[in-house]
C-alpha cells in the first residue's frame, strides 16, 4: 500500500513543480506514494476566504485561525501522524524520516505569518518538526524537505536499494568520498584502493573515510561507538608507522675514535 502524504497549505501551487520532479515524482510513478495537496482556504466560510486574524492581547503580525485547520484535517480523515512544521518542533533527521516512512498516512500542516493558533498545536497536531534554526516564510519548504527525505526511503523508489543505506546520516555518519571517471583529472588522482579490485580493502577505506569526514565536519554526530571504531581503524596504521621508523645507530662497546691528527 502506498504512503498517502497529505499537505495542508494556503499555497497548493507551491508543490506542483517539486512533486513532479526527481525522487518525489519517481516515488509516485512507481506507486510507493500518493500526494494530496489540500487548500486550507477551501475550509473557510467567508467570501474573502480568511485564514488569519489579529492576535489576542495585541502584537505585530497575524495568527492563523484554528477552524480551517481542524476542518481540513477532519475532511482528510486520516489517522496520525499529523505533523505541524514549526520552529518549535524537534529537529528533523534521517531517523525521523525512517520513522515517518513506516506509516501508511502522513498529514503535514504548513503554518504562515506569526504562526498558528495554539489550539492547533495542542489539540490537533500529534507531532512538530523543524528543519533547522532559521526563519522561513512558511512551512511549505520544510514540508518539501520532509517529503523528499521520506519518499526516497520507500520501497522501489531508488534504483539500488543500497543507495539509501550508504548515504550521509544513514548510519549516523557522513558519507565517505565518492569518485567517478576519469581516474586522473588535471593531475588529481583518485585513491588507488578504489581501483585495486580488493573489495574488503575498499570497504575498510570507506568506513574509515566516513568516520574521518564526520570527525572533521560534524563531530557532534560521533558517538562513543564511533570513536572506538575510529581508534580501531587508526591503530594499525600507527603501529605500522612505528615499525618503519629506523632505529638509532649505537656503537655500544666500540672503542672511541679521534680523527684529529696525531702529534707524533
Amino acid at each position: 500500500m502506498p504512503l498517502k502524504i497529505n499537505v495542508v497549505t494556503i499555497f497548493p501551487e507551491f508543490f506542483t513543480g517539486p512533486l513532479g520532479l526527481s525522487i518525489p515524482f519517481r516515488a509516485r510513478q512507481v506507486g510507493s506514494v500518493e500526494y494530496n495537496i489540500v487548500d486550507l482556504r477551501d475550509f473557510t466560510h467567508d467570501r474573502h476566504r480568511t485564514v488569519d486574524d489579529a492576535p489576542y492581547g495585541g502584537g505585530a503580525g497575524m495568527v492563523m485561525k484554528p477552524e480551517p485547520f481542524f476542518e481540513a484535517v477532519e475532511a482528510i480523515g486520516a489517522p496520525p501522524p499529523i505533523v505541524l512544521l514549526s520552529p518549535r518542533g524537534r529537529v528533523f533527521s534521517q531517523e525521523i524520516a525512517r520513522e515517518l516512512a513506516r506509516h501508511e498516512h502522513l498529514i503535514l500542516i504548513c503554518g504562515h505569518y506569526e504562526g498558528v493558533d495554539e489550539r492547533v498545536r495542542d489539540h490537533l497536531a500529534t507531532d512538530e518538526l523543524s528543519i533547522g534554526d532559521y526563519v522561513l516564510t512558511g512551512g511549505e519548504l520544510a514540508a518539501l524537505v520532509v517529503i523528499d527525505a521520506v519518499a526516497r526511503l520507500l520501497p522501489g523508489v531508488l534504483g539500488d536499494a543500497a543507495s539509501s543505506a550508504d548515504e550521509s546520516h544513514s548510519h549516523g555518519l557522513l558519507e565517505y568520498p565518492q569518485y567517478t571517471r576519469p581516474p586522473e583529472f588535471r593531475g588529481l588522482r583518485i585513491p588507488d584502493v578504489l581501483v585495486s579490485g580488493n573489495h574488503a580493502a575498499i570497504e575498510t577505506w570507506r568506513r574509515l573515510q566516513a568516520l574521518l569526514a564526520t570527525a572533521q565536519h560534524r563531530p557532534d554526530l560521533l558517538t562513543t561507538d564511533h570513536l572506538l571504531a575510529l581508534r580501531k581503524e587508526l591503530a594499525p596504521k600507527r603501529r605500522r608507522k612505528r615499525a618503519r621508523r629506523p632505529e638509532p645507530l649505537t656503537d655500544v662497546g666500540a672503542p672511541a675514535t679521534d680523527d684529529r691528527p696525531s702529534d707524533g
